[in-house]
């Protein structure tokens, strides 16, 4: 049946899957937009409007503390929305993560300062980072499955790429509003400046609940004949554990590029060199601005020759780039070629992984269990590939006094990433939606690859 009308306006199939579409964006946007701002805050005034009496270097790690007990927050908020997600419906559940990240921004925007209300002030800062964390673990699987379940299968990495697009548009949004506020005298700055980029949320938020709220359950979701007893956690560690390990590494090389590029090279120039930030700041808005086209490009490119070779070459890009070059055109002080790594690297290198992740994850999981897979994957990887990742080379280039462990450490996720990529197989040509009898042929197929796998090996 043709996806357009005998008059010729898109099916309702098209309207939905293209409102799911702009939905899963908007969603990405918010949860993004509320991060890059809070880390914002957290480097230039959470120090002096919450921990004031601390000396300047301990009042910042405390602000920092409280921006890292998101991270730990995220995995439960993946494992429980998982759950829903999986069990109930994605709808449901979005509905509640929206509010949880939105509204705990919004809410950041009001609370008082440690001149009126002294350490009560950072208390509830922190207990409101806990709550976002939650949301924010729970939002990227159904965000992505919002989009991804509702597309046509020829267009799904390009469907997942705009849920993707959210990212680099929030960093633009953060970035501009609040470079605008700090145009304000310092002052007013800190009593009252800082708020505006907070409270800009709660449009944001119910913006959002109205896009969503308007939206059917996903078409695969309501199509699928396949839902267990069982949770939905315990099925996906039975019966798939070697996808989550696929998913997991296969982003690693993503999350450790970032981090050694981007949060370790800003403490190295800095440090090491004596250069200013700015130059490799300014790279990331620039390069953020590029993978506004580069994403959607390699989602539709995705959908043309697979997922497997989009994925590869971009890790070949990160290799090369970010392990063999980025730090020695970084030592020579040109701001040019600073900036012209950074969009090879991180424009184009993950760009081309990041753009169709959410396409390629969710086709690694059945539909029963894809919401807690795409969770698990995308927030067990930033745990351990993000988190730990500026510590771990900031004390390998310490020790050997030099820029190459850090290189080394990132070829090393590349590779370990191009290797998951190779065993997941390619995965563009899947049916999302799962019948009884697909899963029982999934099933004989993979007892057959087994199987053949094992002839292979016996002498």
């Amino acid at each position: 049946m043709s996806s357009h009308s005998a008059a010729g306006t898109p099916a309702p199939a098209t309207l939905t899957s293209r409102r799911a579409t702009f939905a899963a964006f908007a969603g990405a946007f918010l949860e993004w937009y509320d991060f890059w701002v809070f880390g914002t805050a957290a480097a230039l005034v959470f120090p002096q409007v919450f921990f004031p009496e601390a000396p300047p270097t301990v009042a910042l790690m405390q602000s920092f503390g409280t921006f890292a007990v998101a991270f730990l927050a995220r995995p439960v908020g993946a494992i429980l929305f998982g759950h829903f997600g999986d069990r109930v419906g994605r709808k449901p559940v979005l509905l509640v993560t929206v509010f949880l990240i939105g509204g705990g921004t919004f809410l950041m925007g009001l609370l008082p300062s440690h001149a009126v209300a002294g350490s009560l002030g950072a208390v509830a800062l922190i207990i409101l980072r806990v709550v976002q964390g939650v949301g924010i673990g729970g939002e990227y699987g159904g965000g992505s499955l919002l989009a991804l379940e509702n597309a046509p299968k020829n267009g799904r990495g390009l469907a997942g790429s705009f849920h993707q697009l959210g990212t680099p548009a929030a960093l633009l949004a953060s970035t501009g509003i609040f470079a605008l506020v700090e145009q304000l005298p310092e002052e007013d700055l800190l009593s009252w400046g800082w708020r505006i980029p907070f409270l800009v949320s709660g449009p944001l938020l119910l913006l959002g609940f109205y896009i969503r709220k308007n939206l059917p359950e996903t078409a695969a979701f309501q199509k699928d004949t396949t839902r267990a007893k069982s949770a939905p956690l315990i099925s996906l560690l039975r019966e798939q554990p070697k996808m989550v390990l696929i998913g997991i590494g296969a982003r690693m090389a993503d999350a450790v590029t970032f981090n050694v590029v981007n949060v370790f090279a800003v403490s190295w120039v800095t440090s090491t060199m004596g250069m200013s930030s700015d130059a490799i700041l300014t790279g990331f808005v620039i390069s953020s601005a590029v993978q506004l086209v580069v994403l959607p490009a390699a989602g539709r490119i995705s959908d043309r020759i697979g997922r497997r070779p989009v994925y590869l070459t971009g890790l070949a890009i990160c290799a090369t780039g970010g392990g063999m070059l980025y730090f020695p055109v970084l030592s020579t002080g040109s701001t040019a070629g600073t900036w012209a790594m950074i969009i090879v690297v991180h424009a184009f290198g993950t760009g081309l992984m990041f753009g169709i992740q959410s396409a390629l994850f969710a086709e690694l999981f059945q539909t029963r269990m894809r919401y807690t897979g795409l969770g698990i994957v995308y927030q067990g990887s930033a745990l351990l590939g993000g988190g730990p990742t500026p510590m771990i080379v900031v004390f390998l280039t310490a020790a050997a006094g030099s820029w190459w462990p850090a290189g080394a450490y990132l070829f090393a996720a590349c590779a370990l990433s191009a290797l998951c990529i190779w065993r997941a197989g390619e995965t563009f040509h899947k049916e999302l939606a799962e019948t009884t009898s697909d899963s029982s042929e999934r099933v004989a197929d993979d007892a057959q690859g087994t199987a053949a796998d094992q002839e292979v090996q016996s002498p």
